[in-house]
């Protein structure tokens, strides 16, 4: 069962998270340790040769793991990334982005998760993927 509405996630990244939440993402679906998102495009989010910046792509997927560990354990607000790693598999066309994440592992301190994004209408061919751990803490300073 998830501990966390979609609404209730897209609040919190308005709020908590407003690097990203300001761009408007949208959560499709949050289930058990498990989060789809979609980032509607915008042209600020283009750099140089028309490609969607890193930044972007790496914020949207820190939001998306953060769904996901929240979806699990509750709105725990001081749970942070600790580690996070993107892989560039190719150049994102000018689109909404679409963001699948999934934890690989829940603890009591750590949890690490992972993220696939596409370029809306081109789900079948992955532009990255990206890797994060998040700490947890301990239930006296939630």
């Amino acid at each position: 069962m998830t501990k966390i509405s979609n609404a209730e996630m897209e609040r919190i990244a308005r709020e908590e998270v407003p690097a990203v939440g300001q761009y408007g993402v949208r959560f499709d679906e949050i289930g058990d340790g498990t989060a789809r998102a979609v980032l509607p495009y915008q042209e600020d989010f283009l750099r140089p040769g028309g490609t969607v910046s890193g930044p972007v792509m790496m914020g949207l997927a820190d939001v998306v793991v953060y769904a996901c560990v929240l979806s699990r354990i509750g709105i725990v607000k001081l749970a942070v990334t600790t580690s996070l790693n993107a892989n560039f598999l190719r150049r994102p066309k000018p689109a909404d982005l679409i963001a699948e994440g999934r934890l690989l592992k829940c603890g009591k301190r750590l949890a690490y998760g992972e993220v696939t994004l596409f370029s809306a209408g081109e789900e079948d061919d992955p532009v990255c993927h990206v890797t994060a751990t998040y700490s947890i803490p301990p239930e006296e300073q939630r």
